[in-house]
């Protein structure tokens, strides 16, 4: 009850009905493993939360751009409520340390996978869409996914973005290299360096190569408009 509490704290929602955000934390693995019944794990509130959350990112959208044609304003929205970008928003507010995983997800480091965290907050967005109603979904929505889209799209595309930058100023190239792996085979942590013309520039570290690199990429990024 108490890390309930404490999520709730987090979100800025108290539930009327607990059972619903403990539905939303409960990952299959968990119901398999306690012999529960198929649909008492969080995967239809993550089908209802998806469907919340495209309706009111898409509305966000449509007002945002006023005349943004159809086709890039699908785009736009696939970017924003994609794994990672859930994963990310998931993140920000430690949502994988309050889910109910199967000792064997738990040991895979599932409380980190993207996958399982983008699902959990899609969930959690149906519990409260059950719960409070559309305008607590959408509160929600617009608070924790929707804020700070400019520095989200920055890490996103941290990447694409480096390489524009260090090629509109210079002739130099920027390289990747993995300079560490930890962990066992199936829980591995990558930290990758990105090189401007040789320079270390920035690290990251990720549970795959390409995270690592995004995150190091970032890093550069933010190391860059230091120097401005």
């Amino acid at each position: 009850m108490r890390k309930i509490r404490e999520l709730e704290e987090k979100i800025g929602y108290c539930f009327q009905d607990q059972e619903l955000l403990k539905h939303a934390l409960r990952h299959s693995s968990y119901v398999n493993e306690k012999h529960m019944k198929k649909h008492e794990c969080n995967e239809r509130l993550e089908f209802l939360g998806d469907a919340v959350l495209e309706v009111v990112s898409s509305e966000f959208l449509f007002f945002e751009h006023q005349t943004m044609p159809e086709g890039e304003l699908t785009k736009k929205r696939a970017s924003m409520v994609c794994e990672p970008a859930l994963a990310f928003c998931a993140r920000d507010i430690d949502l994988g340390e309050y889910l109910l995983l199967g000792k064997g997800e738990e040991a895979t480091g599932g409380r980190k996978r993207d996958s399982v965290t983008s699902d959990a907050m899609e969930a959690l967005i149906g519990a409260i869409y059950l719960d409070g109603g559309f305008a607590s979904a959408k509160e929600f929505i617009h608070r924790f996914i929707l804020n700070d889209l400019e520095n989200k799209k920055l890490f996103f595309d941290s990447k694409t973005i480096l390489q524009e930058i260090v090629q509109g100023s210079s002739d130099e190239h920027v390289s990747y290299e993995l300079i560490r792996e930890e962990g066992p085979d199936h829980n591995k942590t990558f930290c990758t360096a990105v090189r401007i013309g040789g320079r270390t520039y920035g690290e990251g570290e990720g549970r795959t190569k390409k995270a690592s690199e995004q995150q190091a990429a970032y890093q550069a990024i933010l190391r860059l408009q230091e120097k401005q």
